[in-house]
């Protein structure tokens, strides 16, 4: 009995690596973190990621500052950082011997960085590429190189399972996350907002890129709502990720009064009657608090033309996806012109009809985006892989 309690003594802690690239994969990888740090105290986490990876406890090799791209051509003038990253990440797998290495979204760069290590240590995917939207080639490159999908859409692992991939469905994180740290009523005194007025959120991104292409559409359409709706009351929730300059900068250009308020996108939905929303993460968040809203996207016109035939769904919205039809109205490309905007905007809260039967669509999203504890069914499929 001494000789086997003495093994158990001496046997080396386990440590994985985790690999994300954007905001929403940083605040993932930092849930993903904290759970296996809760359940596993003793594990060593290092990797790739941001603010939120690091305060969960993992140790930053890599600051992903900066890292993530929109588009073809902003990808390929970040190519020799992408390459000086992949060696980084492979000298220290190398070197430290990791039980495990966890991807977290970021397709592009971590679907190549699998097919490197091809599987001389477990590869598990945690929140998955869009394969099944556009470009489903990459499905064989999943199928080969990554031992385990961990999924956070219904959907996803029935996807998966028809291709004979190893999938598991754990639900959505957000669903854990997305809670207002104030009351509404103390947080519409703090912007100095009227309870008595209509609030409308603009939510227009969480990149640079994002803002500067989203951003003057949403300002011009709250400028056309204001003149329609004078008891309008405007807040962008800014993204801690981007200068305060650039929105200002561009709000500037407008005759209108905008509230920026950093890092309290709950709080600013909370107050929120309706709310103007980039395609991403944040019509989830948007759908999980469930506010009405509409959604905008627009990008560099090559890059629009490049990628938009590769999308094979009717909806580019994730809740619209969810909800297996379209829900909310969405404003694309050339469709994304504030005239059209405000005219939707205003006509769905002129009418109670259409709004009371947004906030019934939306009060189902919950219900599709599955069970609780996300992160920490996640930990455990993966403490289980190591072990």
């Amino acid at each position: 009995m001494e000789q086997v309690s003495s093994k158990i003594k001496t046997q080396k802690s386990k440590h994985v690596f985790i690999v994300c690239g954007e905001p929403s994969g940083d605040l993932n990888a930092g849930l993903l973190a904290e759970a296996l740090k809760k359940l596993n105290p003793d594990i060593k986490i290092s990797g790739v990621g941001g603010a939120l990876l690091q305060k969960s406890g993992a140790e930053i090799f890599y600051d992903i500052a900066g890292l993530s791209v929109m588009g073809l051509f902003d990808v390929l003038k970040k190519l020799p950082k992408f390459f000086a990253l992949k060696k980084l990440i492979l000298e220290k797998i190398s070197s430290e011997k990791p039980d495990a290495i966890i991807l977290v979204d970021f397709s592009g760069f971590n679907l190549r960085l699998a097919k490197t290590i091809n599987k001389k240590i477990p590869v598990i995917y945690y929140v998955s590429p869009q394969v099944w939207a556009s470009r489903k080639g990459r499905v064989e490159t999943i199928k080969k190189y990554i031992s385990k999908m961990i999924v956070i859409f219904k959907f996803e692992e029935e996807f998966y399972k028809k291709y004979g991939i190893d999938a598991e469905f754990v639900g959505h994180p957000l669903l854990d996350i997305v809670k207002p740290a104030q009351e509404k009523n103390e947080f519409l005194k703090q912007c100095g907002f009227s309870e008595n007025k209509t609030t409308i959120a603009l939510l227009p991104g969480s990149r640079a890129a994002e803002i500067k292409n989203i951003l003057p559409v949403m300002a011009k359409t709250a400028e056309l709502i204001s003149e329609k709706l004078k008891n309008a009351q405007f807040v962008i929730a800014r993204s801690p990720n981007v200068e305060l300059n650039i929105y200002k900068e561009i709000i500037d250009g407008f005759k209108i009064n905008i509230t920026i308020i950093e890092g309290r996108t709950y709080d600013c939905l909370n107050i929120a009657d309706f709310a103007l929303v980039c395609s991403g993460t944040a019509t989830l968040e948007t759908a999980i608090m469930q506010k009405p809203f509409v959604i905008i996207y627009k990008m560099n016109l090559l890059n629009y033309l490049l990628y938009r035939p590769q999308v094979k769904l009717p909806y580019i919205g994730m809740v619209n996806i969810v909800a297996g039809k379209k829900i909310i109205p969405e404003f694309i490309q050339f469709g994304a012109k504030p005239e059209i905007i405000a005219e939707a905007v205003l006509g769905i809260l002129r009418d109670e009809t259409k709004l009371s039967q947004m906030k019934k669509n939306l009060s189902e999203i919950s219900s599709l985006l599955g069970p609780s504890n996300a992160a920490t069914s996640a930990a455990k499929i993966i403490l289980n892989i190591i072990s």
